[in-house]
């Protein structure tokens, strides 16, 4: 009798527009090679440990569904935050993870997360090779900041990014009806602990019929609140309106953050990453009193990540594209493993994936390089709006019914 191969898949961290189109991408893949049994675990490996974990057949039944899927934001499977600890540490957990593989007949286990969960496929496949197991390790690219090494960027930045660029532009639309014999200040606070990309894309909204965002600051570089201040009274003295978009992770000299000078929560998750809100509500207040005129804070937040109404196809394509590749991937040997995806050419766009050692991605966190950032630092460059514009063309019709969006959602009653 042949020997079950079962697959198990993943979803981790935060979740973006796109990041059931990977998963789309994994489980149709999969079938069509032959795989018995694709499983899907239920809040990632911290939901394996107690053995939640469902049979993707009794879920998706059809192309529709594939398409619903993709279309569908959030993590369908349910996601986590989840330091796996050093294998050195506490083996127990690997142990016992292992156990939960062996029994249903795992070959290959895929990771669809950002730069924790390829930390996490890292210890698991170093762990199979100390120990002797067969599984296959992958990891898939996903997250919004486009902070992972090594792949040009990561599907859900591009559908992140033309959520902010759209939304800039409304913002700064709506602000300019608001400024009869009045002057205000708009500043948006956007996603990004280390890395600026989604605050970048505010620059998007420079066109033809919009003037565009007045400043932007990346926390790559040390955010001077004097020099803030000046930049914004002399732009008061131009023009009846300022928008400004900031990184929610913008940081003073001394590595303060900027939301920390204001309330702030003291909560800090398994990662040791601190919560971050109120960047803007802080620099709206001291504004308010520095200029004496109206402002105002607006805060993205989550829908950054979860409008998947206004979802890119080429993110949603490509998203679909590396969850097949690691199927893919695994099939033909490789372990301990992310795709990534390589940009071919700018015009016309054309990208490929490819594979890395996930040892040089780990852990590892790319930044927007420094001459991607004005000399100043309160703006991006044209190279920066070059790399980005071709991530969030297209789009992908959401499947409405009674005039909203149709999703895709796990039916627990057929769990397993």
């Amino acid at each position: 009798m042949a020997k079950k191969r079962n697959i198990i898949v993943g979803q981790s961290g935060g979740p973006t527009s796109v990041i059931n189109s990977s998963l789309a991408g994994v489980y149709k893949n999969a079938i069509e090679r032959g795989f018995d049994k694709v499983y899907g675990m239920l809040h990632g490996v911290q939901g394996l440990l107690d053995e939640q974990y469902v049979d993707l057949s009794t879920q998706i039944h059809s192309e529709l569904d594939i398409e619903l899927l993709k279309r569908t934001p959030s993590a369908f499977l349910g996601s986590c935050r989840y330091k796996l600890p050093e294998i050195h540490e506490d083996r127990d957990i690997y142990e016992k993870l292992f156990g939960i593989l062996n029994k249903l007949s795992i070959d290959t286990f895929i990771y669809i997360g950002g730069n924790d969960s390829m930390d996490t496929i890292k210890k698991l496949s170093d762990y199979a090779i100390l120990t002797g197991q067969k599984q296959r390790f992958i990891g898939v690219p996903k997250t919004i900041d486009n902070d992972l090494a090594l792949t040009d960027h990561t599907p859900g930045f591009g559908s992140a990014a033309k959520y902010i660029g759209a939304s800039t532009k409304e913002v700064i639309r709506d602000a300019e009806g608001l400024t009869y014999k009045k002057k205000m200040i708009t500043i948006m606070e956007i996603m990004g602990r280390n890395a600026g990309w989604l605050t970048g894309a505010a620059a998007l909204a420079k066109t033809e019929d919009c003037e565009g965002p007045d400043l932007i600051y990346l926390p790559e570089i040390p955010f001077d609140v004097e020099k803030f201040l000046a930049k914004v009274k002399d732009l008061l003295t131009k023009k009846d309106s300022v928008v400004i978009a900031v990184s929610e992770g913008i940081k003073l000299a001394d590595g303060r953050y900027v939301c920390e000078l204001g309330s702030s929560s003291d909560y800090v998750d398994n990662f040791g990453h601190k919560q971050l809100q109120g960047t803007a509500a802080y620099l709206a207040n001291f504004l308010a009193g520095e200029c004496g005129c109206k402002t105002r804070a607006v805060e993205f937040s989550t829908l950054q990540r979860s409008a998947s109404h206004m979802a890119s196809r080429t993110d949603i394509d490509e998203a679909f594209m590396v969850g097949g590749a690691a199927v893919k991937a695994a099939d033909e040997g490789d372990t301990g493993k992310m795709v990534v995806i390589d940009r071919v050419s700018d015009d016309p766009y054309m990208a490929k994936t490819g594979i890395y050692d996930v040892h040089r991605i780990a852990n590892e966190e790319k930044l927007v390089p420094r001459n991607w950032m004005t000399r100043d630092g309160s703006y991006v460059t044209e190279d920066f709006i070059d790399y980005i514009k071709p991530l969030i063309q297209g789009d992908y019709q959401p499947i409405m019914v009674n005039g909203l969006p149709r999703h895709l959602v796990l039916n627990m009653k057929k769990k397993r």
